[in-house]
């Protein structure tokens, strides 16, 4: 709890004929973390240098590079293909060198007649749309080309033109604001045209090659556009049924493939000599003896694996997360801030208990907590494709949904209305269209009391941080007394202001009783203030300047945890507007007068209880998920968390459609 799981430091060295049942090892136990090899300068490594890629490399990713390209025109890849049968790895890579030719040679076929389908299909259009000017103009096609002493212009023009020289012109009124001109003029007089057309912002158009009407063109194309949309269809058809027959087959081999490539690949991050190799690299402690007795098998026992006990740098140590399996999902969100460093301590399992429950608090509306699972259910499969970050969505999102429902049962809340109960625990409906008394004073108080735990946490895994992590010496010292001072100072001052004054008098009808100091007010307001002082000397022993932050670290972080509260409340309101409006304004009144113009009204008021509460729905998602991790990240995570940790990533590829 609260911390990752424990890594070994393991040196494994053996003579380079060993080196492809070392890696084949290594890839199937999936534990082995490589610290990759940078041959410059390295201490005790003086002529060593990166290894090379084993020698089938090259026809591995050959074959990997043509299952992605027919992949590709599948629009299919191996995170889309759920329900795929397991087959034995072998099975895959003899289906690879006898079927992927004849996938390759079909599929590449398909492709270039399809490619080629739609580049007819387009250019037919483009002759086509070429054409349409002129299909007005009373001349064929083969009249507009093949003179010596006529020159040519059709285009659009803004407005007609005069010309003083011999000419003949047709102008045509374009749909368009401008008019479609067809000019023939003596080549003599080319420049006067010219001048002209320029003068009334004339445009030109491409003048068509062709003989015949316009219409027989045109026709002549749609002919051959339609010819080339059958064969374009029929390229396409065959590609889904290829697609149908070999998607399956094409993940399970760009898997095998993939895992080939990694461990083909793998001596790039080795460094080597002649004769021997050796892979640095990280192995959590439980595996530590399982690793080494695994690669004394493959190897005959020809390997010498070591756990290296030099002095241990702990920034370079990967990080696995080490949470209970309720906590796991919670690990997207602390992935989304940094991964914790070695030695820090890890927040997750506070993230993954209190993140549903402050999102419950906020919205706590059974329908609303019911619309979340729905969507969260709906959305289960399009999650589960994103591999295992979607499923600790899906998982997030459920136990929000669940936490949603639980404190709209204690609130006694459904869509902003009652429930047949009064609140279990704090009253939130408003005074809108009804007599309602919320305990609005409450829910601020249990906001801030939060607050004041969470700083107060907060800066006790600081002092335990930083005791763990600094170097010996002062700084560390002052370092955990600064954070013992702040909480020293948090506290005084409640202290204090519990001495000075009995909230429960100053706040009347209050339902829960705050503590009060005011009886031992004298004793009370010189350990408070003592506390404070003392405080500001550890804070001050560190950084003075850090004094200045007072308001901040203390008072403002504390109180931005009434966020919960007004949000909450904010969410409430909206739900009862919308149902007063829709209740008061359309719905009531049509039913007391029931015709047709009525009944209009009952469908417009239904329609604002739908959109107001599909507006609120959202609005719940964005202030139920923000505002607590936002606490989180801001106000909680500053106080002991720098983050930045190596993710662990072992060497090996977590399989789905084949096995070894």
């Amino acid at each position: 709890m609260f911390q990752p799981k424990p890594m070994t430091h393991l040196l494994i060295a053996a003579c380079k004929e060993q080196m492809p049942s070392v890696v084949t090892e290594l890839y199937r136990h999936r534990v082995f973390h490589i610290t990759d090899f940078v041959d410059q300068g390295k201490t005790g490594y003086e002529g060593v240098k990166i290894g090379v890629p084993l020698e089938n490399a090259g026809s591995i990713s050959t074959d990997l590079l043509k299952i992605r390209s027919i992949e590709n025109v599948f629009q299919t890849s191996p995170n889309t293909q759920f329900n795929v049968p397991l087959r034995p790895a072998d099975t895959i890579r003899t289906a690879i060198n006898s079927e992927l030719p004849k996938i390759d040679e079909e599929v590449s076929t398909l492709t270039a007649k399809r490619s080629n389908a739609e580049t007819k299909i387009r250019e037919c259009e483009q002759h086509i749309n070429d054409l349409k000017p002129f299909a007005l103009v009373p001349i064929e096609l083969d009249l507009y080309h093949g003179y010596d002493s006529l020159a040519v212009y059709a285009g659009y023009v803004n407005s007609d033109i005069a010309l003083d020289v011999p000419c003949e012109k047709y102008l045509l009124q374009n749909k368009k604001d401008n008019e479609f001109i067809v000019l023939f003029v003596e080549k003599k007089d080319a420049q006067t045209a010219e001048k002209a057309l320029s003068e009334a912002g004339f445009v030109s158009v491409t003048l068509p090659n062709e003989t015949g009407t316009v219409q027989a063109a045109v026709d002549k194309y749609t002919a051959e556009k339609n010819s080339q949309t059958a064969i374009l269809e029929e390229c396409s058809a065959k590609i889904l049924e290829a697609k149908a027959k070999y998607a399956d087959m094409l993940a399970a081999c760009d898997e095998v493939l993939s895992c080939d490539a990694e461990m083909a690949e793998a001596p790039l991050r080795f460094a080597t000599t002649e004769d021997a190799f050796v892979a640095d690299g990280w192995v959590p402690f439980d595996d530590v003896e399982k690793i080494k007795a695994a690669l004394s098998q493959a190897t005959g026992g020809r390997i010498y694996v070591t756990v290296d006990e030099d002095e241990i740098n702990y920034d370079d140590v990967p990080v696995e997360y080490n949470n209970p399996s309720f906590a796991k999902p919670a690990e997207v969100l602390m992935d989304l801030y940094a991964r914790p460093k070695y030695r820090e301590l890890d927040p997750t399992i506070i993230l993954a208990i209190m993140f549903p429950i402050l999102f419950g608090f906020i919205v706590g509306d059974v329908g609303y907590g019911l619309i979340y699972l729905a969507l969260g259910l709906a959305l289960r499969k399009l999650l589960f494709k994103l591999g295992d970050m979607g499923k600790k969505a899906f998982k997030i999102i459920i136990a929000a949904g669940g936490m949603t429902v639980v404190f709209g049962c204690l609130f006694s809340e459904f869509f902003g209305l009652a429930l047949p109960w009064h609140s279990i625990i704090f009253a939130r409906h408003l005074p809108i269209g009804a007599d309602h008394s919320p305990q609005v004073m409450e829910l601020l108080i249990i906001s801030v009391a939060l607050g004041i735990i969470y700083l107060s946490i907060g800066r006790i895994f600081g002092m335990i941080n930083h005791a763990r992590m600094d170097h010996k010496g002062p700084h560390r010292t002052k370092a955990i007394l600064a954070n013992l001072g702040w909480n020293l100072m948090l506290w005084g001052l409640l202290i204090i202001l519990f001495a000075f004054i009995d909230v429960n008098t100053v706040i009347t009808g209050l339902t829960i009783t705050l503590p009060s100091l005011v009886a031992i007010s004298t004793p009370a307001i010189i350990l408070g203030a003592v506390m404070f002082v003392a405080g500001a000397v550890f804070v001050a022993m560190e950084n003075p300047l850090d004094l200045m932050e007072i308001p901040t670290n203390i008072l403002s972080h504390m109180l931005s945890f009434c966020r919960l509260a007004a949000v909450g409340l904010s969410s409430v309101a909206i739900a009862m507007v919308v149902n007063f409006l829709a209740m008061s304004f359309f719905i009531t009144p049509a039913l007391a007068d029931l015709n047709v113009v009525g009944v209009l009204l009952i469908i417009v008021g239904v329609l604002v209880l739908i959109l107001g509460h599909a507006l609120n729905v959202v609005l719940g998602i964005i202030g139920g998920a923000l505002h607590p991790i936002r606490l989180h990240y801001v106000e909680f995570f500053t106080k002991f968390y720098s983050g930045g940790g190596i993710i662990y990533k072992p060497f090996g590829l977590k399989r789905k459609f084949s096995e070894d």
